[in-house]
């Protein structure tokens, strides 16, 4: 079989709880390492299926790898080689596609619920689930491009997830480790501070009931990730 390419953006977003789920399944994996200069592929059929990771950036940045990430996931729909993005990658994939990213109306950080949009492509991509707690951690938002249907929302942010056939694009986090959680917190303590945002939770916050919470978190992205590799090229 194929590899599963996860492209990584910056050391601290790698696949998490996505890496184990591939292993748990015997899926191989690679990741392209952005971040270190790593060359973007620019022939996604080498690949059993793509995923974009996390990162502090923004997709309107004029970073060098912006560009050709694009391509190849505009490349990847028209060759039905599945695309899977978590926040920054979902964004990746919205502009890819014809969607526009901009800035969210508040800043989400932290726990916070998700809920099922009422149609059937939520029902099948989340198993029946009507809402879970999600993590978040991010600034921007996008919008949904021409040919996709909306699956998932919050409180804050109306576009959560959304799917065009077998590709899936998240807002929100799905394949936090404890590790991910602290290093977050850590690095990024200064945007927390000064974040006057309603739906920015404290570290303390975040970590106090972490284990119990990734537990059920792992449960959500198994769904998810579980109907993602149907989809994968052989």
């Amino acid at each position: 079989m194929k590899t599963v390419a996860i492209f990584r953006h910056t050391p601290s977003e790698g696949p998490g709880y996505f890496a184990t789920f591939l292993n748990n399944h015997d899926i191989p994996w690679e990741i392209i390492k952005v971040d270190e200069g790593q060359p973007i592929p620019d022939d996604p059929t080498t690949h059993a299926g793509l995923v974009f990771m996390g990162g502090p950036m923004s997709v309107n940045d004029p970073l060098p790898w912006i560009p050709p990430i694009l391509q190849l996931i505009r490349s990847a729909v028209a060759a039905d080689v599945p695309v899977l993005g978590h926040c920054l990658g979902g964004q990746l994939i919205s502009k890819a596609l014809g969607g526009v990213v901009k800035r969210n109306p508040v800043k989400e950080i932290g726990w916070g619920q998700i809920c099922a949009t009422d149609n059937d492509a939520a029902r099948a991509w989340l198993d029946g689930l009507t809402q879970f707690e999600g993590f978040h951690w991010h600034g921007e938002t996008f919008s949904l491009p021409d040919t996709a249907t909306h699956i998932m929302s919050s409180a804050h942010c109306e576009n959560q997830a959304y799917v065009i056939g077998k590709h899936l694009a998240m807002q929100c986090h799905i394949e936090m480790t404890p590790t991910m959680i602290r290093s977050w917190c850590n690095s990024w303590a200064d945007e927390i501070a000064t974040s006057e945002s309603p739906a920015v939770q404290t570290p303390e916050i975040m970590q106090a009931n972490m284990e119990d919470q990734l537990s059920a978190l792992n449960q959500v992205a198994d769904r998810l990730y579980g109907r993602w590799i149907k989809g994968l090229a052989q």
